[in-house]
């Protein structure tokens, strides 16, 4: 493929740049991302995804073969039920089991962390994703990681000590480098006791005071704590990149101890970036998959068309917050977009270092890196385009009659774009900017006024359709001067006529969007 990105205006060039120059030429480059499904995979988990996703296709644009991988930690603990569960009494018996061995309460999949799992992979080559999914539990259910988790029995001090220097209180001299779901109740309330030098541990199940001995390669039941299970599957993967969220990526956390812990493993710590959280605006709720108070790709998808939705991430640097927008920030995040469109195919002229930026932003937006479009889309700002909707009552084909010269192609994404428009007309638009036309809504008028709409009514006849929007609004103003009335009364007198409110969309672009005959039928009524 050829390379798009020779100047490196892009962070994800430059990190791919970094990767290929600290890793050295290898035959094929991993890169990592992960998570637990303790509850719905949210748009701040999917920042993760996208930021390797866009690095990914950087090395792949510089002729790399690379492996994308991405593991379900679904043999992690069940710690909390989300507040957006159903049956949350069901869940609630759970609590201390791993994930995958949780109901699903809404009835989507074989188990909890099955749904949770499902609904990310199915919509994930919406915005073309496609990685290779390793799923955890069932490695460790398998034995797949014995050696690892003998290699970490075998280095316990020395791992402790690397965690101690860490922590603010030592690890006591009993801690085990492992933790064990109990045969008798599923639950990870054990103590482990002794180790027998090979592949048998013995524990306690704390709950019941019962002991057992099992053989790390044939009982599903062990598993490494995060900080060492990390490394060890850096290693067991070899993993070159892979980013982590502030959390994990600040001074001491997780990064820091794993980086240092994979060297017990034989291998080394990936090229990290840091990730920044995610706000949501216009929707209320903090992000957060245990509390349930989530926005989920899904609801950003039903707003944003797919290509919209890279281009927020391509177009922030991933350790820089930003916001999803509900509200009417939308309209902007659309028109950025266009711009960017616009300066991508040489409409809009820039300097030299803005187009190359812009150019490459717009590529890595697009959800087939194979297929960027050989024109740009229809593009009716966001805010005409609901106004369009609202007047022909979500009517597509009478929208597309409003459309000369569209393209198939054209056609296509600007569908995609009304569905986005309708949902957030319906779901978060705010009342002042819906309305529907009135069907011939009857109001009073002195005399003054009702000239002046007669005058408006031939204006419209015969000038409207001829002239562009500045050049009619002209006759607006002169129906209500040669009729003495206020323009204020007049403006507010012809929206109560057309949508039943005082305010309103623009008025001479509104009127020319409604057409002729639709406004006589109004006025004449």
């Amino acid at each position: 493929m050829e390379n798009k990105s020779k100047n490196l205006s892009h962070w994800a060039d430059q990190m791919a740049e970094k990767i290929i120059r600290e890793k050295g030429d290898k035959e094929e480059y991993t890169c990592a991302s992960g998570i637990t499904p303790s509850g719905t995979v949210h748009i701040g988990n999917f920042r993760e995804i996208i930021t390797v996703d866009l690095v990914v296709r950087a090395l792949r644009e510089r002729g790399k073969k690379v492996r994308f991988i991405y593991s379900w930690d679904d043999y992690d603990v069940f710690r909390k039920v989300p507040k957006n569960m159903p049956k949350p009494e069901v869940l609630e018996k759970y609590l201390r089991f791993p994930i995958t061995l949780v109901p699903d309460t809404t009835g989507k999949a074989e188990n909890y962390a099955r749904a949770n799992e499902k609904a990310v992979e199915n919509i994930l080559p919406t915005v073309g994703v496609f990685p290779e999914f390793i799923y955890q539990a069932d490695r460790y259910r398998s034995g797949y990681y014995a050696e690892g988790i003998k290699r970490a029995l075998e280095k316990k001090d020395e791992i402790r000590a690397i965690l101690n220097e860490y922590r603010t209180e030592d690890l006591p001299e009993s801690w085990w480098p492992v933790s064990v779901f109990s045969s008798f109740t599923e639950k990870d309330t054990t103590t482990v006791l002794d180790w027998d030098g090979g592949y048998r541990i013995r524990y306690r199940d704390d709950e019941l005071e019962k002991e057992e001995e099992i053989d790390i390669r044939e009982t599903p039941n062990t598993k490494l704590p995060w900080r060492i299970d990390w490394p060890m599957r850096w290693e067991r993967e070899k993993v070159d990149f892979e980013p982590g969220g502030k959390d994990h990526l600040t001074e001491g956390g997780s990064y820091d101890t794993s980086k240092n812990v994979v060297k017990v493993f034989g291998g080394e710590a990936p090229i990290s970036m840091r990730y920044d959280f995610i706000r949501l605006k216009g929707m209320g709720g903090k992000i957060s998959s245990s509390g349930g108070e989530v926005a989920d790709l899904y609801d950003v998808l039903a707003i944003y068309t797919p290509e919209i939705t890279r281009y927020m991430f391509a177009g922030t640097r991933p350790n820089a917050e930003f916001a999803i927008s509900f509200d009417l920030d939308v309209l902007k995040i659309y028109e950025d977009y266009d711009n960017t469109e616009r300066i991508y195919f040489g409409i809009t002229p820039v300097k030299e270092e803005r187009f190359e930026k812009e150019k490459r932003i717009y590529e890595l937006s697009q959800v087939d890196p194979l297929n960027i479009p050989t024109e740009p889309g229809y593009q009716i700002p966001f805010r005409h385009l609901c106004n369009l909707l609202q007047i022909f009552d979500g009517d597509e084909e009478k929208v597309f009659s409003r459309t000369p010269g569209i393209t198939e192609s054209q056609k296509e994404r600007l569908r995609v774009r009304m569905k986005c428009a309708l949902n957030w007309l319906r779901d978060y638009a705010p009342e002042e900017f819906k309305f529907s036309l009135s069907e011939g809504k009857s109001v009073e008028l002195d005399e003054n006024m009702k000239s002046a709409l007669k005058d408006l009514e031939k204006y419209v006849d015969e000038n409207m359709e001829s002239l562009s929007e500045k050049e009619f609004s002209v006759f607006i103003y002169k129906a209500a001067e040669d009729s003495k009335v206020e323009n204020s009364d007049f403006f507010r007198t012809l929206y109560t006529l057309l949508i039943g409110k005082e305010k309103g969309p623009k008025l001479a672009s509104f009127l020319k969007a409604i057409g002729k005959d639709r406004v006589l039928e109004i006025l004449r009524h």
